[in-house]
């Protein structure tokens, strides 16, 4: 073997480990290919296009429909992107299903074509818990139609909503619901087109900082 492909192997002996420890821990809730792990309720449709779960609704239709995990979850760290092309999304979580046109019970992340998106909404509870404030709109460089960075950690009452990495909503020892189904909303009433992909989660041990 010569000097070069040694030293070759060498440094990528030393480089995978630290690529595998960067993965340790997060689990797709999405495969890129299927909706498998998902279960979908009344309303809309839900398909996979180009590697995105791809959300539409016409705004003849009355219900929510809403793209559940079959899993619940309750500390986690959630990453995600989505496009909004049309209409008013949302990502949720500790939700749980209910009768009738709304679907779901529980938070969500505002995912929309407005400068909303990042907020938190209690749907079936307490409606608008967190809006974004005038000064996070230009910091998290939020455009309607293009792939957004969604982060959401929550921890017992912590919940904390990233945009693009800024900060656009925050519980603190919050009463709310602790665990539930995760979600995708395709809001009725409304002509919907919506995106998400890389879909991760990575759950947290309740008693760690």
């Amino acid at each position: 073997m010569r000097a070069s492909h040694a030293l070759a192997l060498s440094l990528a002996a030393l480089v995978l480990p630290t690529a595998a420890e960067g993965d340790a821990g997060w689990r797709p809730l999405f495969d890129g290919s299927t909706l498998a792990g998902w279960n979908a309720l009344p309303g809309g449709t839900w398909d996979v296009v180009d590697g995105a779960i791809v959300g539409r609704s016409p705004a003849s239709e009355r219900r929510h429909g809403i793209l559940l995990t079959e899993d619940t979850f309750t500390d986690f760290i959630a990453r995600a992107k989505f496009r909004v092309h049309s209409g008013d999304s949302g990502f949720y979580f500790r939700c749980e299903p209910v009768e009738g046109g709304v679907s779901v019970h529980g938070f969500q992340v505002e995912v929309d074509s407005s400068q909303e998106t990042g907020g938190l909404y209690e749907t079936g509870g307490r409606a608008w818990v967190v809006k974004p404030t005038p000064e996070q709109i230009p910091a998290k460089k939020y455009t309607p139609g293009a792939w957004t960075d969604l982060e959401l950690t929550a921890r017992g009452g912590q919940v904390t909503v990233k945009i693009n990495g800024v900060v656009t909503a925050e519980l603190i020892d919050d009463p709310g619901r602790r665990s539930g189904h995760i979600g995708l909303q395709l809001h009725g009433g409304q002509e919907m087109h919506v995106e998400f992909k890389e879909i991760v989660i990575q759950p947290l041990d309740p008693d760690s900082e």
